[in-house]
């Protein structure tokens, strides 16, 4: 069983939840960049969570379904369609035919749209990750983004993706689908993202007004935001007062934001390196880190501030939320409803 990939688009890869464990060794984490999205994607379709999906960019990705198979798109909404016109819904599972051809044009909102197969993508296995890194040339296919003509073979289905061949599903030509839907776990599209803010510990060095502005400024995507970090851009540049100096590079993480000397901070995502030795000025909520993967060059932002008690608060209860919903999820494959 197999896609084949007819049009590559603007950025595809071959993703899965990272690979931990090697960051003392200077390996990024890397994954998906909406780490929900592929989640959810993969329990729709009786995966666990860390099955290898498609992560597609933006726009132009055509792919060739190979033979009948079940697949869920999550995530951003890039307008998928078959050659026969028909609309891919969301947030479902949908079982698609042989031979039909699988487009994704353009986005309708978001930035990053997941593609699971009942299975799971086979890949390159590196350092216990199927994730492809692209400055180190590891994981997905042979390390880089999909080619024209690439094949994706599809791995063996397990117990729970199998039970999903029982449901009870609306047809329209090539596709079926169930009536129900998981999307609301999706990233609203909204003229300005609130993303929760912890303080970093170099805030403290900045001016008072850059630290105003820091809140209360909106800070656009600048166009050099890619996987590994989101430049932001905004008409009052921060600065540090005269007590700031040369840092020692340290470790960063996962939503770590650094500002170096243009005065327009960086928010460290998932393709982030592992050490840095620009200031830390703040530390993104755990919880908002999958907003900034469905934002693209030009969309705006304002960070709120928040305590660590409080982004752990909202991380286990947004946790909770995923797996009441995982839950309900194999309740629905196993019932047929």
């Amino acid at each position: 069983m197999s896609l084949t990939v007819l049009k590559p688009g603007l950025l595809a890869t071959v993703q899965d939840l990272g690979r931990y464990g090697y960051q003392k060794y200077g390996v990024a984490v890397g994954g998906a960049m909406d780490e929900p999205a592929a989640r959810v994607a993969n329990w729709l379709v009786g995966n666990e969570d860390a099955e290898a999906v498609l992560e597609l960019t933006l726009t132009g990705t055509e792919l060739r379904v190979d033979q009948d198979m079940w697949l869920a798109v999550c995530g951003g909404d890039m307008g998928a369609r078959t050659d026969a016109g028909e609309v891919v819904p969301l947030w479902r599972p949908v079982w698609i035919a042989e031979g039909t051809i699988l487009s994704f044009r353009h986005y309708q909102s978001g930035c990053r749209t997941y593609v699971a197969i009942a299975g799971g993508l086979e890949a390159n296995v590196s350092m216990g990750s199927r994730s492809t890194y692209l400055r180190g040339a590891i994981g997905g296919l042979d390390g880089r983004t999909l080619g024209t003509g690439d094949r994706l073979e599809i791995r063996q289905r397990g117990r729970e993706a199998l039970a999903i061949d029982k449901l009870e599903v609306s047809s329209s030509g090539r596709l079926k689908w169930p009536l129900w839907h998981a999307g609301g776990f999706a990233v609203a599209p909204r003229e300005v993202h609130t993303v929760r803010l912890m303080q970093g510990e170099h805030q403290n060095l900045l001016t008072a007004e850059a630290l105003r502005n820091l809140y209360h400024e909106v800070f656009r995507i600048g166009p050099s935001s890619d996987r590994m970090g989101y430049r932001l851009q905004s008409e009052r540049k921060l600065k540090f007062g005269e007590q700031a100096s040369e840092l020692i590079t340290e470790p960063v993480v996962h939503g770590t934001i650094q500002l170096p000397p243009d005065g327009n901070p960086i928010v460290l995502l998932a393709d982030r390196q592992t050490t840095g030795g620009y200031p830390r000025i703040g530390q993104v909520a755990s919880v908002d880190i999958p907003v900034f993967a469905q934002l693209k060059p030009g969309d705006r932002i304002r960070f709120y501030s928040v305590t660590p008690i409080e982004s752990e608060r909202l991380k286990l209860e947004s946790e909770l939320d995923m797996n009441q919903l995982r839950t309900i999820i194999a309740l629905k494959l196993h019932h047929k409803t």
